[in-house]
């Protein structure tokens, strides 16, 4: 029987790869085949993780990237297509959310900078993946939003404006890319203990009030994430586009 799971021969490029979800993923895509391109910011940071993969017998590469500079994403996509010649899997999960408090003190260089890489970021990074992919048949893009794009996280009103547009832009690029073979999905994180939530869930006060809203009554480590996103990157998933997948420990039907 086939294993619908099995990746080797495929690429893959992970943004924000170089620690939390991003990690996660990368390893977990790695482990099944696929030639991971690690990328994130810093490549110092992304090579990390590459020796990790490689030490488990993957196979992966570091490319440094900032989503919010188009120049960057331009040479990036222009580099895998040098190199490898396809891109068969693309997980947009770079994000930005640089302001916690009330919405309307929200500055303009906050505002702007949690567009331009959460919206404009995740646009031209589909795009760009979605181009190549069309080339040899299709591919997957997985996209990551969360929850806090269906019921709006407390005090980060354009973090949440931007997570519910990455589910519009999901459906959107399902419904205008299904006949070219792509297939485009989005995973919804609900509280998970990463870096960039720290902020919020190393406060007692906030994670206390946070698990009184989730069912499991506790937070997700990264590596529950990675599982959806093997889904829906594999032969699994081949009817699968559009879906918005939950991942919160019951919040969304609290």
């Amino acid at each position: 029987m086939k294993d619908l799971f099995d990746l080797h021969g495929k690429v893959a490029l992970v943004t924000g790869a170089s620690r939390g979800i991003g990690a996660s993923i990368a390893k977990l895509l790695a482990a099944h085949g696929a030639l991971v391109i690690v990328s994130s910011r810093k490549a110092e940071a992304c090579a990390a993780v590459v020796d990790e993969i490689i030490a488990a017998g993957g196979k992966a590469e570091a490319r440094a990237c900032h989503i919010g500079d188009m120049t960057q994403i331009n040479a990036l996509f222009a580099d895998i297509t040098s190199a490898h010649g396809r891109l068969d899997i693309l997980v947009n999960n770079a994000a930005t959310n640089p302001y916690f408090g009330h919405i309307l003190d929200t500055d303009e260089a906050a505002f702007q900078k949690t567009v331009d890489v959460n919206i404009r970021g995740y646009f031209f990074m589909s795009s760009g993946a979605a181009k190549i992919m069309a080339t040899h048949g299709g591919g997957s893009i997985i996209n990551v939003a969360s929850v806090n794009g269906v019921i709006p996280g407390p005090l980060q009103g354009i973090y949440s404006i931007t997570k519910a547009a990455v589910i519009a832009m999901t459906k959107s690029f399902a419904h205008e890319c299904a006949q070219m073979g792509i297939r485009v999905n989005a995973l919804l994180p609900g509280a998970t203990d990463t870096k960039f939530a720290s902020a919020l869930f190393g406060n007692p006060v906030i994670l206390e009030k946070a698990l009184t809203r989730i069912p499991m009554k506790r937070i997700a480590e990264p590596d529950e994430m990675a599982g959806t996103v093997l889904y829906l990157a594999s032969d699994a998933a081949s009817y699968t586009t559009g879906a918005c997948i939950n991942v919160d420990g019951g919040y969304l039907v609290s």
